[in-house]
């Protein structure tokens, strides 16, 4: 895990952006599981991103520069003491100001008002008890091929441990196995990051 958080390298916007998530006490993905956003992002030609969680901004610069140079980010958080961090980041990696769509408010209460079937990819950072629910929505927002991604489901660990049951591990093992056992999906769960489980929504 030590080699995939350093394999890549983080430049001086995202270094910049981590410490300010540490500092303000908002987690971030790590340098491993933010690769493989980016990758995500180019590897499906994104040209319309949904971000669950915006913090400071570091996974929303992994994904602008994985997108189409031409690609939107729509960003959501409840938070816009932190949208204001990423706007900034934004700004010093380099992103016109229409790249990125900042919308504040509770993700549940966002989400019912984007638009169906027009997003690549959507990326859920949010509040793990309300995973379900975003899985939900993220499927009403997919396109056919595109895909969802949720960050954090190891739980730091709680979620292999069996006898840890409470609502927010509870709610993410569910999330886990509903994405595991769904029809509509194809899954894979990679060891990046605290847990990044990925899903292709089927045509």
């Amino acid at each position: 895990m030590a080699l995939a958080d350093t394999y890549v390298g983080e430049d001086a916007v995202l270094t910049y952006a981590r410490a300010l998530s540490a500092r303000t006490g908002i987690r971030a993905i790590g340098p491993s599981g933010g690769a493989c956003l980016r990758l995500l992002a180019a590897a499906l030609d994104a040209k319309a991103v949904a971000e669950i969680g915006t913090g400071t901004g570091v996974s929303g610069v992994y994904l602008l520069r994985g997108m189409r140079p031409d690609g939107v980010l729509t960003t959501v958080d409840s938070e816009p003491v932190r949208q204001q961090y990423a706007r900034e980041a934004y700004h010093a990696a380099g992103f016109a100001p229409n790249r990125a769509r900042f919308i504040p408010g509770r993700a549940l209460d966002v989400l019912p008002r984007l638009a169906d079937g027009q997003y690549d990819l959507v990326f859920c950072d949010g509040d793990p008890a309300e995973s379900q629910s975003y899985l939900a929505e993220s499927l009403r927002l997919l396109r056919p091929g595109g895909m969802v991604c949720f960050e954090g489901v190891f739980q730091e660990g709680r979620l292999a441990e069996p006898e840890l049951d409470d609502p927010q591990t509870h709610a993410v093992r569910e999330l886990v196995r509903e994405v595991r056992e769904s029809e509509l999906l194809l899954p894979a769960l990679l060891p990046v990051s605290d847990g990044l489980l990925c899903a292709v929504k089927r045509h």
